[in-house]
């Protein structure tokens, strides 16, 4: 019997209070690499970042279908995501008030 490997979506906010998605096989060292600026991209110049959200899934793929579809949501979306209000989330994917060009959050 194989041991399961957890996966992680996550979710970060930078120091410009803008937000990044992500996934990995390991939380904790990714983390650090995001703390330290090793991860580069987005992350290495809006350090440091905060851990506002995270999330286990059975399978990289799960993990990387949630971070590209938490990518294309809004700042009111994520930050509903954050706060654990899956009302809100269902309303704001509902009424489609998601305005595309305030994604940059």
């Amino acid at each position: 019997m194989s041991k399961r490997m957890d996966f992680h979506a996550y979710l970060l906010r930078c120091t410009d209070d803008s937000y990044y998605a992500g996934h990995t096989d390991n939380l904790d060292q990714r983390l650090a690499q995001h703390q330290s600026g090793s991860f580069g991209g987005y992350t290495a110049v809006r350090r440091p970042v905060t851990l506002v959200w995270s999330d286990r899934f059975g399978t990289r793929d799960e993990a990387f279908a949630a971070e590209r579809q938490i990518k294309g949501w809004s700042r009111a979306k994520k930050e509903a995501l954050i706060a654990g209000d899956w009302e809100r989330v269902k309303v704001l994917a509902r009424n489609r008030q998601d305005d595309p060009s305030t994604n940059s959050g």
